[in-house]
């Protein structure tokens, strides 16, 4: 298990976890989403490569269109 926190709250997870799998966690999958991972964007087509480590910083915002 690796300790990350996500959206300032502490989180264990599995070794191993990708940013998709922590989006899938947070049942935001199919969401406009933007993850910053320790200040730095992670973008859309890296989700599924890019493993979290312990002590990442994890920010997930969801994308709200309107007018």
């Amino acid at each position: 298990m690796i300790r990350c926190t996500v959206n300032g709250e502490a989180r264990e997870l599995p070794d191993g976890t990708s940013v998709a799998d922590l989006i899938s966690a947070l049942g935001l999958t199919g969401a406009r989403v933007a993850v910053e991972r320790n200040r730095d964007l992670v973008r859309r087509a890296e989700h599924g490569t890019t493993r979290l480590s312990e002590g990442d910083q994890v920010e997930v915002v969801t994308l709200v269109g309107g007018g």
